[in-house]
């Protein structure tokens, strides 16, 4: 009886440490045009600095010695190529365009009756936000697209998401209950023409009001509280801001305990992913796998019935796919451990430890 009281109390002491961020960013202050800048960072850290949400923005911050620096470039340049991305930073893996939409060069997304149009950024809806455990929250407030975002990532988590078909109907069938007025309603999908340095997927966008989209790459403007703007590289000599991933992913094909052993011996360990945010962090780095599935430090124990990361943190974030992470595992002929698929939502399956898969390791 004394464990079973204890065994609650621990999760609760547990779940609440704190979880250390996916990168660590360097200030350089020489000035250097943005191209030479990033032949820099990447041959003395990993790259330019990536940013995937505000709290990534608050460490890059406090990195800087500003000694009365005004911009600083980080690794986002302009390309040609117009790309959807959500603003929470999920995949886009689905779409539900209305007949004849994306049309024009609209570039922000409303939902109505179940489909979406792309209309100017610059219209005021009403919007869809998401809170950390992925509840929809609906805002009867007239803002714009940017606007609402900001709205989202201060009061909530970030404006809505939609991963597949079953997720559209549960948004659909949502805002009919609470949008009376049937009007159009903002969701997170915008598109750009900005690709961070390191090929991240990270949508994160933190545009200063003046932001005119005329330059071919992005600095932080100091004196506009580390908002961005946009200059051309040729004309602007600046420090800049590099960043070293505390992720990588291994592509080599390893049972769960080869890639354990691998990865104690070579970085810290396997990963643990304890938050969303984390998540989204695996979700930009497991893209580079060349199997299916890749390896987490994520392990069934077949006496106690529970999952538990390897690095002793217990399981209080999950993202299992459906049917999997059940405490009442088979564990015959083998024990059952935990992987993020590196396809599709990206979500977390159980397989066979002997199963050999790419592994994501923890240099923090």
């Amino acid at each position: 009886m004394a464990q079973t009281l204890y065994f609650p109390l621990l999760l609760i002491a547990l779940c609440s440490i704190s979880e250390c961020v996916q990168r660590q960013y360097h200030f350089i202050n020489e000035n250097k045009n943005w191209t030479e800048a990033q032949r820099y960072c990447r041959e003395n850290y990993t790259d330019l600095a990536t940013v995937d949400n505000m709290n990534d923005m608050i460490q890059l911050m406090k990195s800087v010695n500003d000694g009365g620096v005004q911009k600083i470039w980080i690794g986002l340049q302009k390309t040609d190529v117009y790309k959807w991305h959500w603003s929470s930073g999920d995949p886009v893996s689905f779409l539900n365009w209305t007949s004849g939409d994306p049309a024009g060069s609209n570039e922000c997304t409303v939902m109505n009756n179940g489909q979406w149009a792309n209309e100017a950024c610059s219209n005021t809806r009403v919007f869809i936000c998401y809170n950390m455990s992925r509840e929809l929250v609906f805002v009867n407030q007239l803002k714009n697209w940017t606007d609402a975002q900001s709205y989202c990532r201060q009061n909530h988590i970030d404006l809505v998401s939609v991963r597949n078909q079953n997720e559209n109907q549960q948004l659909e069938k949502f805002i009919n209950d609470r949008n009376s007025s049937g009007s159009p309603v903002w969701i997170g999908l915008f598109r750009d023409t900005w690709q961070w340095s390191d090929n991240s997927t990270s949508s994160f966008r933190y545009w200063a009001d003046n932001f005119k989209n005329n330059g071919k790459n992005a600095a932080i403007q100091l004196n506009k509280q580390g908002q961005w703007g946009d200059f051309t590289s040729g004309y602007n000599q600046l420090p800049f801001i590099c960043h070293e991933d505390k992720l990588i992913v291994i592509q080599q094909s390893l049972s769960w305990s080869e890639a354990l052993r691998y990865c104690r011996q070579n970085h810290v360990d396997l990963v643990s992913v304890q938050s969303v945010e984390m998540q989204y962090k695996v979700m930009n780095v497991v893209k580079l796998a060349s199997t299916e599935a890749v390896w987490l430090g994520l392990r069934h124990s077949c006496a106690l019935g529970i999952w538990f990361w390897v690095s002793g943190e217990t399981v209080c974030y999950q993202n299992w796919a459906p049917g999997n992470g059940t405490s009442e595992e088979d564990c015959e002929p083998t024990v059952r451990s935990g992987a993020v698929q590196s396809g599709g939502d990206q979500t977390w399956i159980s397989r066979p430890e002997t199963d050999r898969l790419n592994f994501i390791c923890r240099n923090y």
